[in-house]
C-alpha cells in the first residue's frame, strides 16, 4: 500500500508558496510513488482551477480567524480526526499558519512523519509569531527550507541543521513560454507600444508586504527614465498597499511610464515583453519571480537578500545590488537597456542555470528522498 502524504496549504490565493505546493502536489500526483491527500485553511482562490483534474478525493479546509479562539480549538480538533480517519503517514505544510496550525494536529494524531517549511529569511513575522514557529518546528521531524540563506537562518534561530533539508523551488520552464507576437502580448495585457518601441522594466511582487519594497523600485525607475525616456514600468502585483505605490508613482512623475496590472495571470506573456525583470525586496526566503524571470530568459536586477545570489550568476545571468541602493539598481538596468544583445545574452545564461538547477524534476527528486527517508525513521522509531 502506498504511503498517503498531506499538502496542507494556506488558501489557493496567487502566491509563491500557495503555488509552489499545488506544483509539487501536481509532481507527486504524476509520480505515482505515493497516495495523495490536499487540506487547506482557506478554500478560496484562483489557483484551484490548477489541481481540479487530479482525483485527490475530498479537499476539506479548515478555516481559522485567529489561533487563540474556541473557532481554532474546533477546527484543530476536526484536523486530528480527519488525519486520523485518512491514515495519513506524511504531512507536509508550506508556510506559516500550516506550520503552526499543522504541525500541532499532526503532533496530536501521531502522524508519523511531519514536515515543516521555512520559506522566508526576515521582515515578516512579529515575535509571538516567531516563537509560535519555533514551537512548530520542534513538533516536526524535519524543516524544509527553500534556500541556504534560510538553512543558515534557521540555524542562527537555534534549530539543528541535521533537522533541515535544503530542496530548491522548481519551475516549469514550458509555463513560461508565450508564443504570441510582442503585439498580441502587450494586447493580452491591456497594452501597447504607443506607434514606438517601450522598453518594459518589470517587477513580479505582491503589494501586501512591505517588504517588498516597491519604493525603492519606483526611486530607480525615476532615475532609469532620466537616462532611457522610452523606459516603461510593469509592476505586477496586488494588495492594500496599491493604492500608496500608485500615488508614489504620480509624485515621482512616472504616471505616464508606470503601469499597474493588478493580479497577473499572463505571466509568460508579461515576461515575453519584458526588456529586464528586477525584485527590489529587503528581505526574502528565495524568490519565485527570479527564477521565473529567469526560466524566461530576462536578465535579472535583483537586490542581494535571502537566497538570491544562489540563482543569479553575477555578471552572468544578472546582477545584485544592496538593499535599498536604488542608484546601484538603476545604474544596472541602464546598462541593460542600452545593450540589448548582452541582456539577451545574459537571459539565455539565466534559462541554462534554471534548466540545470531549479527544475521541477530535481524538486520531485529531492522531495521524494526526502519523504522516503523520513519514513524508514519513523519505521525506526516505532
Amino acid at each position: 500500500m502506498k504511503p498517503v502524504v498531506l499538502q496542507l496549504i494556506d488558501s489557493f490565493n496567487q502566491g509563491g508558496s500557495e503555488r509552489q505546493a499545488l506544483q509539487l502536489t501536481r509532481l507527486l500526483h504524476g509520480s505515482g510513488r505515493f497516495a495523495i491527500r490536499l487540506a487547506c485553511l482557506n478554500p478560496k482562490g484562483s489557483l484551484r482551477n490548477q489541481i481540479e483534474d487530479l482525483d485527490l478525493g475530498e479537499i476539506p479546509s479548515f478555516p481559522l480567524t485567529s489561533f487563540y479562539d474556541a473557532n481554532a480549538v474546533k477546527q484543530l480538533k476536526w484536523l486530528v480526526r480527519w488525519l486520523k480517519d485518512q491514515r495519513i503517514d506524511i504531512l507536509h505544510t508550506h508556510d506559516f499558519y500550516t506550520n503552526v496550525f499543522g504541525m500541532s494536529g499532526g503532533s496530536l494524531a501521531r502522524v508519523p512523519v511531519r514536515i515543516a517549511s521555512m520559506r522566508e529569511t526576515a521582515g515578516m513575522r512579529t515575535g509571538a509569531q516567531k516563537q509560535a514557529q519555533r514551537i512548530a518546528y520542534a513538533l516536526a521531524h524535519n524543516v524544509i527550507a527553500n534556500s541556504e540563506a534560510v538553512r543558515e537562518r534557521l540555524i542562527v534561530s537555534g534549530l539543528n541543521a541535521e533537522k533541515i533539508t535544503v530542496v530548491y523551488n522548481g519551475i516549469d520552464g514550458a509555463r513560461l513560454g508565450s508564443s504570441l507576437s510582442r503585439e498580441s502580448a502587450l494586447a493580452s495585457l491591456g497594452l501597447n507600444d504607443n506607434g514606438r518601441p517601450r522598453a518594459f522594466v518589470t517587477i513580479v511582487a505582491n503589494m501586501r508586504h512591505e517588504v517588498k519594497n516597491y519604493p525603492m523600485f519606483l526611486a530607480a525607475a525615476k532615475r532609469v527614465r532620466e537616462a532611457v525616456p522610452e523606459a516603461a514600468f510593469l509592476l505586477a502585483g496586488e494588495g492594500e498597499l496599491t493604492k500608496s505605490l500608485r500615488a508614489l508613482a504620480k509624485n515621482a512623475g512616472l504616471a505616464d511610464a508606470t503601469f499597474f496590472l493588478g493580479r497577473c495571470e499572463q505571466i509568460a506573456e508579461l515576461l515575453s515583453v519584458s526588456s529586464v525583470c528586477v525584485l527590489s525586496s529587503y528581505a526574502e526566503g528565495f524568490s519565485n519571480s527570479i527564477l521565473e524571470y529567469m526560466a524566461a530568459g530576462r536578465p535579472v536586477v535583483a537586490t542581494d537578500v535571502g537566497g538570491a545570489r544562489e540563482a543569479i550568476v553575477e555578471g552572468e545571468t544578472g546582477y545584485l545590488v544592496s538593499s535599498g541602493d536604488e542608484s546601484a539598481m538603476a545604474e544596472k538596468i541602464i546598462s541593460l537597456l542600452v545593450a540589448p544583445e548582452r541582456a539577451q545574452l545574459m537571459g539565455q545564461r539565466g534559462r541554462q542555470v534554471v534548466a540545470q538547477k531549479f527544475s521541477c524534476e530535481t524538486q520531485l527528486r529531492r522531495t521524494e528522498e526526502l519523504y522516503d527517508r523520513l519514513l524508514r525513521l519513523s519505521t525506526a522509531r516505532s
